[in-house]
Order: structure tokens, then sequence, then C-alpha cells
């Protein structure tokens, strides 16, 4: 079972963290926990400290009924995370799903605090204005087993498991529906720069639709492209490690930004959880 701090429920961190320059929030995939991101922690340890969003449905918090609407999602996040955004800055790297709803608790964060994030990071996934035709949420479980062996992201073993298939479907299906019944402005912006990573075989994001994310941002834009699928980001983790440290080499320092604020109670306290799915 996931350890938590204090009952923190969706914040979680793997190192200590108290002493890094700036902290990093990760926002699982459709379907993922906050595990995913354990070895990112380890190898960012201790100069950029990195703090997991763990949502309802998986792990831990299966007893809870999944968030079917990105919008209310980033504004569960978003109270949570005040605590650490006062005690110093904060980047957000989210992976598909996860990208979007990155980009919502980015602007609710701003909205709680006046302040954003430093850089954020939006990985595997198109821009938030961007439109497909996406209804895999109201289609039968055998669908949503066949994205998860196309994206190519779930352990194979996985699949030879009944039990644990349909334990974790509860998840993916909310997931699913929270992200292809989402919608977003062109002109909707975040107040931070924008790095958007992809490979260049993912099925479910183009070039041209990353790119998009330029018009989301009021700061400068980036866009990388990687040799590899949805999940471009396991095989290439050391270089996505480099940028990440390159982009949050300076963070430390933004104005605005105190870094000699107390952590939230128990914040450089390790936790341990399960192994990633």
């Amino acid at each position: 079972m996931a350890g938590q701090v204090d009952g923190a429920l969706w914040v979680r961190s793997f190192q200590p963290v108290d002493r890094a320059g700036v902290r990093l929030v990760c926002f699982p995939h459709a379907g993922g926990s906050a595990s995913f991101f354990h070895p990112m922690a380890r190898s960012l340890h201790p100069h950029i400290g990195v703090l997991a969003v763990q949502y309802p449905g998986r792990q831990d918090r299966r007893s809870e009924p999944g968030v079917r609407d990105i919008r209310e999602l980033a504004r569960r996040i978003a109270p949570e995370l005040v605590p650490w955004s006062a005690a110093g800055p904060l980047a957000f790297f989210g992976h598909s799903m996860g990208a979007v709803v990155a980009f919502e608790t980015a602007r609710e964060l701003r909205r709680l605090t006046g302040r954003p994030p430093v850089m954020l990071f939006a990985s595997g996934r198109r821009a938030p204005s961007t439109v497909r035709d996406e209804r895999l949420h109201q289609h039968g479980d055998e669908a949503i087993i066949g994205e998860l062996r196309l994206l190519n992201g779930t352990d194979a073993a996985i699949f030879q498991d009944e039990e644990l298939v349909r334990m974790v479907l509860p998840a993916l299906r909310s997931d699913y529906e929270a992200i292809e019944t989402y919608s977003c402005a062109p002109d909707v912006t975040v107040d931070c720069p924008v790095l958007a990573l992809i490979g260049d075989r993912d099925p479910r994001v183009t070039a041209d639709e990353a790119r998009a994310w330029r018009r989301h941002t009021t700061g400068p834009f980036d866009l990388e492209v990687f040799d590899g699928g949805h999940f471009y980001l396991v095989p290439h983790a050391a270089r996505i490690i480099d940028r990440i440290r390159a982009r949050l080499a300076t963070a430390a320092a933004v104005p605005g930004h105190r870094t000699d604020r107390p952590l939230p109670e128990g914040g450089g306290d390790r936790v341990t959880t399960e192994g990633r799915r």
C-alpha cells in the first residue's frame, strides 16, 4: 500500500525534499499512479525535489470514486499544493492526461496564490484546445484493454491476471471520461514557460498538435520530439532528466518565490509506495 505523509492523500514524496531548490510536481497519465514517478524522484534528488499527485481510485485510494472531470480534479489538487507553493518555487510535469491536469492545476494555483509554477513540462499530450473525437470511456472493457496494449505503457504480464485488470478498470474508465470530455478555448493560458515533449510514433499526439501548446502560454515555448511511442519517456528517462535539470537550473531564484518558508508538515519525510504498475 502506498505510504502517506500525515494523511496527505493527494501529494506524495519518495525522497526528502526539504533541501531542494525547486520542487517538481508530477501528474500521472490515465490509469497511472504517483509511483510511476519514483525513478524520476530518485534521479533528481537532492537538488530537485519530486512531489507526485495521487488521484482517487487507485492503489491506496482504490476505494474512492474516480474524478470524471479534469477541472474538478484540478480544483481538488490545487489547494493541496498551496503550502508547497508558499515554501518555494514549484514546477509541473504531466504525462498524457496528466499534462492537461497540470495545465488546469497551474491555472487554479495561480488563482489561489498569485504564484504560477515556474515551468510546465507537457509530455505525451496534444495542446488543451486541440480536439479529437474520442469516446473510449463509452465502450466496453475490452476496448480499454486494447488501448492499453496499443500505448504499450503497461507490463504485459498484467494482462494475464484478469482479477488485477478488473481492479484497475474503474480508474481507467473515469480517467478516460475526464480527459475525453474535456474542452478548452484557444486563448486560455498559463503564466509560465511550457516545454512540450512527445514521441515521434505516438498515436495520440502529432507534432502539430503538440506545437499548439504555444498558444496556451504567455511565456516561452519549446517542443522536443523523441524517438518512440506514447511512453517514449521510459526508454529516454536519462535524457528527460537532463532536460528537467537544465530547465530548472535557475528556477529557485525566480522573483516572488521564497525558498525559506517552512515546508508542509512531514514534507521532508521519505514515503514508500507500491511498485509501478
